[in-house]
């Protein structure tokens, strides 16, 4: 078995990356809150980590800058160093420098630009700072030090002999010796070798290295234990200061072995060591061999996540996916054959294929509050540099919707965000004048309905100038000069290419550049954008997004001999149109609907099928976002689990058609891309714009 140090250190780059989220979202909160202990412990706990990650793949200019952030941070965890902002500032500054360095090594055979280097040295100057401690904090740093932690340098004694697991497991050796020597100087080392077996036992893949190491560094016993952390489970280790007889005081991070012959030798105990005792060294705790320290719930919490490729994600939905058709499929032939048993065994395989199939959907679905948690940082240093106090409200953080879709809707939000904080709130003394509290309000919003995702950016700013929008739209010629456009049309007139009213081009907008791109984004995801403004009082940015994956549920309708799936959550009900109310609806182009405007789309005519329509004819009631419609079909043919295929290029301009399916018989179904199709409908023919329909079609 060969080790991959390359996927070791994949591995390690997106953990870093992920402790460095976890770091910076900790700053945030202890700037709102600088007396929260529990966020500074996860702030020293995601440098630490890192650290220690880096130190094992050499990685020194990480190692050596995440060292002095680490040094400032223990100084404020005990107390030497006090949060202010000019704190929280060079913390979040360095945590961004981090994440450079950390994309540095990502990306393979880059180095670091002159200005970040630059931006490293000063950063390091500012970091000495809060590491001298001043005359009055002197005392207290003092009283607060590890009582253990040698102030000059010592001599130590190592003595370390790996596992032959170590090489299985993926590590490196040598590398914990390279990180060693950054906490100081090894002055000899010897090869042990009497753990090797004979050749014919030699196993190539086992590890038999073991050395004795005079070790010379002012860092205490602790730290330099910790160096081992990673290892500490296949590998047995020995540290004693040579000019100190008296073993070091128990850290928790070693135990003693009772019956070791020589009283001086402290023996590492492996397997016993939790994540959050490794970086806590200076906290006392009593551990034996035959006393086991109590499993922390974050212990338990971290082994219950296994980190998985999407890839692999992918190839498995899409799996379950044919395991639903070929399902299908059985259970048809089933139902042909007459066979009770068989029905009743295909029956039950439909009824696991079903809670495989949920249950591979809520693999891919995550939570939005990741991706809106993002955004505190942003707000912050964008009203700081606007010079505006704006604080972020999240809600529906727990709404979840597929990965893919997470991923890519996060550049649209940012851009909306940047945008309300520049152009919708205004300035504290404006806000002041117009009897409004200084502060500012942003609020991010999530939550579900009509089987689609909605996310809202609401801010309580000036509002758009509805006017001002018009005059800059009839000059560029979007509007006709007689023509007298809703508020809702001339605020959408916003995410036209180019379109802006600023007066003055900024950092963040002004160009004419970004909302057209914004919607062009969200339409690619299938989703829709519009926005509501009252003057004086703010605006709403609602974007809804389908939660449409490889696998839905929908309902099958047909057309003659063809065959259309619906996706069944925007199905609100089904009627049959008898044959007097065919004819008066047709010609009338809606149907009264228990006192309600109904518009009626002939999915017959709207997808030109040839020959004549059946006599008794039936609407399947939809609804998306602000839109009702009756699609009217021949015949209804229930709920049906389906996967969507995507349709190659050459339909890719095909508009009302999201995709197709394989049914079980082996017909081929298209799947109607409701949205799209209303949207459509809506525009060509103007229907949803008349008083009485509008007034029957907003729920």
């Amino acid at each position: 078995m060969s080790i991959n140090l390359d996927q070791a250190q994949q591995t390690f780059i997106v953990e870093a990356r992920e402790q460095l989220q976890a770091m910076e979202e900790s700053l945030l909160q202890l700037e709102s809150d600088p007396g929260d202990d529990d966020a500074i412990g996860a702030i020293f706990r995601a440098a630490h980590t890192i650290k220690g990650s880096a130190g094992l793949f050499g990685l020194e200019p990480i190692v050596s800058f995440t060292h002095i952030v680490e040094d400032v941070l223990d100084r404020l965890r005990n107390g030497s160093v006090e949060v202010d902002a000019g704190l929280i500032a060079v913390l979040l500054k360095s945590s961004d420098h981090m994440l450079e360095l950390i994309n540095v090594v990502a990306n393979q055979g880059a180095k670091l630009a002159p200005p970040a280097l630059a931006r490293e040295m000063e950063l390091c100057q500012i970091l000495q700072e809060y590491q001298t401690p001043s005359p009055v904090q002197a005392p207290k740093a003092a009283e607060a030090s590890d009582p253990q932690a040698p102030a000059e340098t010592r001599l130590w004694h190592i003595v370390l002999r790996f596992g032959p697991e170590v090489f299985r497991n993926g590590m490196d050796p040598l590398s914990f010796l390279r990180y060693l020597q950054t906490l100081g100087e090894i002055i000899h080392i010897t090869t042990l070798t009497d753990a090797m077996p004979s050749a014919e036992t030699w196993d190539a893949e086992s590890c038999y290295l073991g050395f004795d190491i005079e070790f010379s560094s002012a860092a205490g016993h602790g730290a330099i234990n910790e160096v081992f952390d990673f290892v500490r489970e296949d590998c047995q280790i020995q540290i004693v200061a040579i000019d100190d007889p008296v073993p070091p005081m128990n850290t928790g991070l070693v135990a003693t072995f009772q019956e070791q012959d020589d009283p001086n030798t402290a023996m590492v105990t492996t397997g016993q060591l939790m994540p959050d005792q490794r970086s806590a060294a200076r906290m006392p705790a009593q551990v034996t061999p035959d006393k086991q320290p109590a499993t922390s719930d974050g212990k338990a919490k971290d082994g219950a996540y296994v980190r998985v490729n999407a890839d692999k994600l992918d190839e498995l939905i899409n799996l379950v996916g044919e395991l639903v058709i070929a399902s299908a499929g059985a259970s048809l032939l089933a139902r042909h054959c007459n066979d009770d048993s068989l029905q009743e065994s295909t029956s039950t395989v439909s009824g696991l294929v079903e809670e495989i199939l949920d249950g591979a959907l809520r693999l891919r679905m995550i939570p939005i509050g990741e991706t809106f948690n993002r955004f505190r940082r942003v707000v912050r240093d964008v009203s700081q540099e606007l010079g505006k106090d704006i604080d972020l409200i999240i809600s529906g953080a727990e709404t979840e919707l597929d990965k893919t879709v997470v991923e890519k809707i996060g550049d649209p939000l940012m851009h909306l965000l940047r945008n309300a904080m520049d152009h919708g709130i205004e300035t504290a003394e404006a806000r002041l004048a117009a009897g409004k509290p200084a502060k500012g309000h942003l609020h991010l919003n999530a939550y579900h309905d009509s089987g689609s995702i909605v996310l809202e950016i609401a801010d309580d700013g000036a509002g758009l100038n509805r006017d001002r929008i018009l005059e800059k739209a009839q000059e560029r010629g979007l509007v006709a000069p007689g023509a007298s456009p809703s508020d809702q049309e001339i605020y959408n007139l916003i995410f036209e290419p180019g379109f802006s009213t600023a007066q003055a081009v900024t950092n963040l907008s002004g160009r004419g550049v970004g909302m057209d791109v914004v919607k062009r984004n969200i339409t690619l995801l299938r989703g829709t954008v519009d926005l509501d403004s009252q003057p004086g009082q703010g605006t709403v940015v609602r974007i809804r997004l389908p939660l449409t994956l490889a696998i839905i549920n929908g309902f099958l309708v047909g057309i003659g001999q063809s065959t259309y799936v619906i996706p069944l959550d925007m199905v609100q009900e089904c009627i049959e149109l008898s044959e007097d109310d065919g004819v008066c609806s047709r010609e009338q182009g809606y149907l009264d609907l228990r006192g309600e405007v109904l518009p009626l789309v002939y999915l017959r005519d709207h997808f030109n099928h040839e020959g004549p329509a059946s006599r008794r004819q039936n609407v399947v009631v939809v609804r998306y976002a602000e839109l009702k419609a009756g699609l009217v079909v021949d015949d209804l043919l229930g709920e049906f689990q389906t996967v969507i295929k995507p349709l190659g290029k050459l339909f890719g301009a095909l508009r009302g058609i999201s995709g197709s399916t394989i049914l079980g018989s082996g017909a081929v179904a298209l799947i109607l891309d409701v949205p799209a199709l209303l949207t459509q409908i809506a525009q060509t023919d103007n229907r949803y714009t008349t008083p009485p329909l509008q007034q029957a079609t907003v729920r």
